[in-house]
């Protein structure tokens, strides 16, 4: 089976500020597998080193090992191949590109969408919050209003910023009390800053609040001294995290479970558990979030999921528009990606 590889570059329409860093393009590689018969599949890595650690340099260089792997057996079953390949090289993001493109040339082959091979019944919407970055209070509170209008019942705040409390209480009041807010601190805080905060904003009625301290043993202590749900998002990537119980959610990503094929198994765990399951992208391109929405159809019901973020780039419109709150799963062959 061929590897082929094509780095590509996002840019975003505004930059996206979170307490990792400000973004402002996104690095993506995707790949194609094309089988002796000429069928081929697509797929993508997105790693976001200041967020995973994991540089593009690293997946490339994992990508170039798995190239004998796939070569040598063309005739081997998916997740043999996929085995091997984590053999040579043992990176979640680059096993994610293999996967997807697995997944999608086995949807192409089928002519079905990648979610029916995955259960009978998959769920046909998949509803999604907006995330919103802006660092004044002003700026937030009316991107808020602005979301709720257009449908959004769950908007996501991230903080860690600056004055979260005054940012909280704005979007709280921006968008009413009946849609649901969550929040965001990719880790920013320490346990003893997040009671503090949390004392204060449970009267904005959070529905979680994701990473809001670093670590499991951070993670249980808080949870243990707050009456807000909280879940994991970073820390999940930590050893025996999926079934700790330290947290009410987990927040699982397509590139950091290695694929469609590792983000059920870790939801499988996390259910298992008793904790809730709901997906989000590392602002993955086209590839990356169909597959989540493929796995997220095959995993439904869920909470809103973080899966909106292609509407954060500038050029052209997102394949999977948002519309009342929700995307549409693609129904197309595969993964459902029309090329560009």
């Amino acid at each position: 089976m061929l590897l082929e590889l094509k780095q590509t570059e996002r840019r975003f329409s505004e930059p996206q500020r979170t307490a990792h860093g400000v973004l402002h393009v996104r690095p993506l590689i995707e790949v194609t597998l094309r089988d002796d018969d000429g069928a081929a599949g697509r797929g993508e890595a997105a790693p976001l080193e200041s967020y995973d650690g994991v540089s593009i340099e690293a997946v490339l260089a994992a990508l170039a090992a798995y190239r004998p792997v796939l070569a040598a057996d063309a005739q081997a079953r998916p997740g043999t191949l996929l085995d091997r390949c984590r053999e040579v090289a043992d990176l979640p993001q680059a096993l994610a590109a293999i996967d997807l493109a697995l997944w999608d040339l086995a949807g192409t082959r089928a002519g079905r969408p990648v979610c029916d091979l995955l259960v009978d019944r998959p769920a046909r919407r998949v509803a999604v919050n907006a995330t919103i970055a802006a660092a004044e209070r002003d700026v937030a509170a009316a991107a808020a209003a602005a979301a709720v209008r257009a449908g959004y019942s769950c908007v996501k705040l991230k903080v860690g910023l600056g004055d979260d409390l005054e940012r909280v209480r704005g979007v709280r009041a921006a968008i009413g009390p009946d849609a649901s807010l969550r929040l965001d601190a990719n880790g920013a805080w320490s346990v003893d800053r997040a009671v503090d905060l949390l004392d204060d904003m449970s009267v904005f009625g959070l529905e979680l609040v994701e990473e809001p301290v670093r670590g499991l043993s951070d993670t249980q202590d808080l949870r243990e001294r707050v009456a807000v749900r909280i879940a994991i998002d970073e820390s999940a990537a930590l050893p025996g995290a999926l079934t700790a119980r330290v947290a009410d959610a987990v927040c699982l990503k397509i590139g950091r479970c290695g694929g469609i094929s590792g983000l059920l198994a870790a939801a499988a765990l996390v259910r298992a558990s008793g904790a809730e399951v709901y997906l989000s992208s590392t602002y993955d391109g086209a590839l990356g979030i169909a597959a989540a929405l493929h796995a997220a159809a095959a995993l439904s019901p869920l909470p809103p999921c973080g899966l909106a973020t292609l509407e954060l780039f500038a050029g052209p419109p997102s394949p999977f528009p948002v519309r009342q709150g929700a995307i549409a799963v693609p129904r197309g062959p595969g993964l459902g990606v029309p090329e560009t």
